[in-house]
Protein backbone atom coordinates (compact mmCIF):
# COMPACT_ATOMS: atom_id res chain seq x y z
CA UNK A 1 0.00 0.00 0.00
CA UNK A 2 1.10 3.59 -0.84
CA UNK A 3 2.59 5.46 2.14
CA UNK A 4 0.32 8.53 3.28
CA UNK A 5 1.94 12.04 2.80
CA UNK A 6 1.56 12.11 6.21
CA UNK A 7 3.55 8.82 6.88
CA UNK A 8 6.58 10.39 4.70
CA UNK A 9 6.97 13.06 6.13
CA UNK A 10 7.06 11.52 9.91
CA UNK A 11 9.12 8.79 8.36
CA UNK A 12 11.73 10.86 7.24
CA UNK A 13 12.08 12.33 11.09
CA UNK A 14 12.93 15.01 9.24
CA UNK A 15 13.29 18.52 10.87
CA UNK A 16 10.47 19.87 8.89
CA UNK A 17 8.25 17.62 10.27
CA UNK A 18 8.90 18.96 14.07
CA UNK A 19 8.47 22.65 11.84
CA UNK A 20 4.98 22.48 10.47
CA UNK A 21 3.18 20.26 13.50
CA UNK A 22 2.03 22.29 14.81
CA UNK A 23 -0.06 24.24 11.41
CA UNK A 24 -3.56 24.49 11.60
CA UNK A 25 -4.54 21.10 9.86
CA UNK A 26 -5.26 22.69 5.98
CA UNK A 27 -2.08 23.99 6.13
CA UNK A 28 0.00 20.81 7.83
CA UNK A 29 -1.78 18.15 5.43
CA UNK A 30 -0.58 20.91 2.47
CA UNK A 31 2.95 21.12 3.66
CA UNK A 32 2.72 17.35 4.18
CA UNK A 33 1.95 16.97 0.58
CA UNK A 34 4.35 19.14 -0.49
CA UNK A 35 7.42 17.34 1.22
CA UNK A 36 6.25 14.34 0.57
CA UNK A 37 6.45 15.37 -3.07
CA UNK A 38 10.14 16.82 -2.58
CA UNK A 39 11.08 13.48 -0.68
CA UNK A 40 9.78 10.96 -3.49
CA UNK A 41 11.81 13.57 -6.01
CA UNK A 42 14.88 13.24 -4.08
CA UNK A 43 14.42 9.46 -3.48
CA UNK A 44 14.50 9.05 -7.54
CA UNK A 45 18.00 10.51 -7.73
CA UNK A 46 18.93 9.03 -3.88
CA UNK A 47 18.39 5.24 -5.64
CA UNK A 48 21.55 3.40 -5.17
CA UNK A 49 20.39 0.35 -7.37
CA UNK A 50 19.36 2.21 -10.13
CA UNK A 51 21.96 3.33 -13.06
CA UNK A 52 22.37 6.97 -14.00
CA UNK A 53 20.10 6.34 -17.26
CA UNK A 54 17.43 4.85 -15.51
CA UNK A 55 17.22 7.53 -13.19
CA UNK A 56 17.06 10.08 -15.26
CA UNK A 57 13.83 7.94 -17.17
CA UNK A 58 12.46 7.98 -13.65
CA UNK A 59 12.54 11.39 -13.14
CA UNK A 60 10.95 12.30 -16.86
CA UNK A 61 8.21 10.18 -16.15
CA UNK A 62 7.83 11.58 -12.46
CA UNK A 63 7.58 14.98 -14.85
CA UNK A 64 4.60 13.94 -16.76
CA UNK A 65 2.87 12.40 -14.16
CA UNK A 66 3.27 15.60 -12.28
CA UNK A 67 2.18 18.00 -15.34
CA UNK A 68 -0.96 15.13 -15.52
CA UNK A 69 -1.86 16.25 -11.91
CA UNK A 70 -2.88 19.37 -12.84
CA UNK A 71 -6.22 17.92 -14.45
CA UNK A 72 -5.83 15.14 -11.39
CA UNK A 73 -4.85 12.26 -13.89
CA UNK A 74 -1.57 11.18 -12.95
CA UNK A 75 -1.52 7.25 -11.89
CA UNK A 76 0.67 8.62 -8.66
CA UNK A 77 -2.85 9.51 -5.85
CA UNK A 78 0.16 11.72 -4.31
CA UNK A 79 0.45 13.60 -7.16
CA UNK A 80 -2.77 14.00 -7.68
CA UNK A 81 -3.46 15.25 -3.77
CA UNK A 82 -0.81 17.87 -4.90
CA UNK A 83 -2.26 19.33 -7.63
CA UNK A 84 -5.04 19.87 -5.73
CA UNK A 85 -3.22 21.77 -3.33
CA UNK A 86 -1.59 23.75 -5.88
CA UNK A 87 -4.85 24.56 -6.94
CA UNK A 88 -6.04 25.48 -3.78
CA UNK A 89 -3.40 27.28 -2.33
CA UNK A 90 -2.15 29.39 -5.67
CA UNK A 91 1.27 27.52 -5.53
CA UNK A 92 3.42 29.02 -8.58
CA UNK A 93 4.48 26.16 -10.67
CA UNK A 94 7.94 26.94 -11.55
CA UNK A 95 9.32 26.50 -8.28
CA UNK A 96 8.55 22.52 -8.44
CA UNK A 97 9.89 22.10 -11.98
CA UNK A 98 13.13 23.73 -10.99
CA UNK A 99 13.45 21.35 -7.90
CA UNK A 100 13.49 18.65 -10.92
CA UNK A 101 15.58 20.55 -12.63
CA UNK A 102 17.82 20.65 -9.40
CA UNK A 103 17.65 16.86 -9.01
CA UNK A 104 18.89 16.64 -12.92
CA UNK A 105 21.85 18.70 -11.66
CA UNK A 106 22.82 15.54 -9.44
CA UNK A 107 22.95 13.18 -11.75
CA UNK A 108 24.79 15.47 -14.37
CA UNK A 109 27.61 16.54 -11.87
CA UNK A 110 29.87 15.50 -8.78
CA UNK A 111 31.20 19.19 -8.45
CA UNK A 112 30.85 22.73 -8.16
CA UNK A 113 33.70 24.91 -9.59
CA UNK A 114 32.26 28.22 -8.18
CA UNK A 115 30.01 29.41 -5.69
CA UNK A 116 28.11 30.37 -8.04
CA UNK A 117 27.39 27.25 -9.86
CA UNK A 118 26.29 25.86 -6.03
CA UNK A 119 24.02 28.45 -5.32
CA UNK A 120 22.13 27.69 -8.63
CA UNK A 121 21.84 24.03 -7.29
CA UNK A 122 21.09 25.15 -3.75
CA UNK A 123 18.30 27.48 -4.93
CA UNK A 124 16.84 24.55 -7.19
CA UNK A 125 16.83 21.97 -4.68
CA UNK A 126 16.02 23.84 -1.09
CA UNK A 127 14.84 27.51 -2.08
CA UNK A 128 12.23 26.31 -4.71
CA UNK A 129 10.66 24.41 -1.63
CA UNK A 130 10.24 27.66 0.49
CA UNK A 131 9.12 29.00 -2.23
CA UNK A 132 6.26 26.48 -2.65
CA UNK A 133 5.89 26.83 1.61
CA UNK A 134 5.07 30.31 1.49
CA UNK A 135 2.24 30.10 -0.19
CA UNK A 136 0.89 27.74 2.33
CA UNK A 137 1.96 30.03 4.90
CA UNK A 138 0.56 32.85 3.86
CA UNK A 139 2.56 36.44 3.32
CA UNK A 140 1.73 40.17 2.58
CA UNK A 141 5.05 41.40 1.59
CA UNK A 142 6.66 40.23 -1.22
CA UNK A 143 10.38 40.57 0.48
CA UNK A 144 9.26 37.09 2.32
CA UNK A 145 9.85 35.33 -1.11
CA UNK A 146 13.65 36.67 -0.83
CA UNK A 147 13.11 35.21 2.76
CA UNK A 148 12.43 31.82 0.86
CA UNK A 149 15.24 32.00 -1.24
CA UNK A 150 18.09 33.05 1.27
CA UNK A 151 16.92 30.97 3.91
CA UNK A 152 17.10 27.78 1.25
CA UNK A 153 20.35 28.47 0.21
CA UNK A 154 21.34 28.75 4.15
CA UNK A 155 19.58 25.41 5.12
CA UNK A 156 21.29 23.67 2.02
CA UNK A 157 24.81 25.02 2.75
CA UNK A 158 24.38 24.08 6.22
CA UNK A 159 23.53 20.51 5.33
CA UNK A 160 26.60 20.22 2.70
CA UNK A 161 29.12 21.60 5.59
CA UNK A 162 27.42 18.75 8.15
CA UNK A 163 27.24 16.07 5.32
CA UNK A 164 30.97 16.48 3.66
CA UNK A 165 32.00 12.96 4.72
CA UNK A 166 29.14 11.28 3.89
CA UNK A 167 29.17 12.61 0.67
CA UNK A 168 32.77 11.85 -0.19
CA UNK A 169 31.69 8.27 0.26
CA UNK A 170 29.38 8.62 -2.49
CA UNK A 171 32.05 10.36 -4.82
CA UNK A 172 30.65 13.81 -4.24
CA UNK A 173 32.09 16.90 -3.39
CA UNK A 174 30.16 19.87 -3.07
CA UNK A 175 32.05 22.33 -1.72
CA UNK A 176 33.17 24.77 -4.71
CA UNK A 177 36.23 23.63 -6.17
CA UNK A 178 37.96 27.72 -5.96
CA UNK A 179 37.50 27.33 -2.18
CA UNK A 180 39.11 24.29 -2.05
CA UNK A 181 42.58 25.84 -3.84
CA UNK A 182 41.64 28.84 -1.74
CA UNK A 183 42.53 27.13 1.38
CA UNK A 184 45.11 24.40 -0.34
CA UNK A 185 42.68 21.71 0.78
CA UNK A 186 42.92 19.02 -1.77
CA UNK A 187 40.14 16.69 -3.01
CA UNK A 188 42.39 13.67 -1.39
CA UNK A 189 41.75 15.33 1.58
CA UNK A 190 38.11 15.16 1.83
CA UNK A 191 38.53 11.58 0.95
CA UNK A 192 40.82 10.79 3.62
CA UNK A 193 38.82 12.77 5.82
CA UNK A 194 42.12 14.75 6.87
CA UNK A 195 41.11 17.63 9.73
CA UNK A 196 44.03 19.81 9.82
CA UNK A 197 44.44 23.46 9.73
CA UNK A 198 43.53 23.98 6.19
CA UNK A 199 40.44 22.29 6.38
CA UNK A 200 39.18 24.27 9.36
CA UNK A 201 40.12 27.56 7.46
CA UNK A 202 37.99 26.61 4.80
CA UNK A 203 35.35 25.56 7.17
CA UNK A 204 35.43 29.15 8.69
CA UNK A 205 35.06 30.44 5.48
CA UNK A 206 32.05 28.32 4.61
CA UNK A 207 29.81 28.60 7.80
CA UNK A 208 30.86 32.54 7.84
CA UNK A 209 29.03 32.58 4.27
CA UNK A 210 25.91 30.33 5.55
CA UNK A 211 25.68 32.95 8.43
CA UNK A 212 24.87 35.07 5.98
CA UNK A 213 22.41 33.73 4.05
CA UNK A 214 20.61 32.91 7.42
CA UNK A 215 20.74 36.90 8.23
CA UNK A 216 20.15 37.89 4.75
CA UNK A 217 16.89 35.77 5.35
CA UNK A 218 16.00 37.26 8.95
CA UNK A 219 16.23 41.03 7.07
CA UNK A 220 14.17 39.85 4.33
CA UNK A 221 11.31 39.14 6.76
CA UNK A 222 8.78 41.47 7.62
CA UNK A 223 7.33 41.68 11.05
CA UNK A 224 3.68 41.13 9.88
CA UNK A 225 4.82 37.94 8.11
CA UNK A 226 6.88 36.64 11.03
CA UNK A 227 3.77 35.23 12.58
CA UNK A 228 2.61 32.98 9.48
CA UNK A 229 6.44 31.90 8.90
CA UNK A 230 6.85 30.24 12.41
CA UNK A 231 7.01 27.22 10.66
CA UNK A 232 9.53 28.42 8.64
CA UNK A 233 11.26 30.35 11.14
CA UNK A 234 11.44 27.19 13.50
CA UNK A 235 13.43 25.09 10.59
CA UNK A 236 15.76 28.54 10.28
CA UNK A 237 16.45 28.06 13.95
CA UNK A 238 17.00 24.37 14.03
CA UNK A 239 19.64 24.52 10.89
CA UNK A 240 21.03 27.37 12.63
CA UNK A 241 21.48 25.29 15.97
CA UNK A 242 23.38 22.59 13.40
CA UNK A 243 25.44 25.36 12.16
CA UNK A 244 26.04 26.19 15.76
CA UNK A 245 27.14 22.87 16.46
CA UNK A 246 29.64 22.23 13.91
CA UNK A 247 31.27 25.50 15.18
CA UNK A 248 31.21 23.79 18.21
CA UNK A 249 33.17 20.82 17.53
CA UNK A 250 35.86 23.25 16.10
CA UNK A 251 34.64 22.45 12.48
CA UNK A 252 35.52 18.47 12.93
CA UNK A 253 32.70 16.87 10.97
CA UNK A 254 34.71 13.78 9.91
CA UNK A 255 35.18 12.80 13.59
CA UNK A 256 31.82 13.91 15.18
CA UNK A 257 28.13 13.23 14.49
CA UNK A 258 26.42 16.68 13.98
CA UNK A 259 22.78 16.74 14.63
CA UNK A 260 19.75 17.73 16.48
CA UNK A 261 17.95 15.53 18.29
CA UNK A 262 14.08 15.14 18.42
CA UNK A 263 13.85 16.98 22.09
CA UNK A 264 16.19 19.84 20.67
CA UNK A 265 14.03 20.13 17.43
CA UNK A 266 10.38 19.73 19.33
CA UNK A 267 11.96 22.03 21.75
CA UNK A 268 12.74 25.26 19.56
CA UNK A 269 9.85 24.13 17.26
CA UNK A 270 7.49 24.77 20.22
CA UNK A 271 9.54 28.03 21.46
CA UNK A 272 9.31 29.54 17.77
CA UNK A 273 5.24 28.80 17.54
CA UNK A 274 5.01 30.01 21.29
CA UNK A 275 7.01 33.21 20.33
CA UNK A 276 5.11 34.46 17.49
CA UNK A 277 1.82 33.48 18.44
CA UNK A 278 1.43 34.47 22.10
CA UNK A 279 3.57 37.90 21.27
CA UNK A 280 2.16 39.16 17.82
Amino acid sequence: MAESAKEISKKSKSSFYYAFNLLPEEKREAMNTVYAFCRKTDDIVDENSDSTDIKYEKLRKWRIEFEKSFSGHSEFALLNKLGTTISNFNIPLDPFFELIKGMEMDLQKDRYRSFDDLQLYCYRVASTVGLMCIEIFGYKHPSTKQFAVDLGIALQLTNILRDISKDAKHGRIYLPQEDLEKFNYTESDIFSFNYNENFRDLMIYETARAKRYFESATASLDLDDKKTMFAARAMQHIYYKILEKIIDKDYDVYNNEIKVNKVEKVGIALGVWAKYNLVY
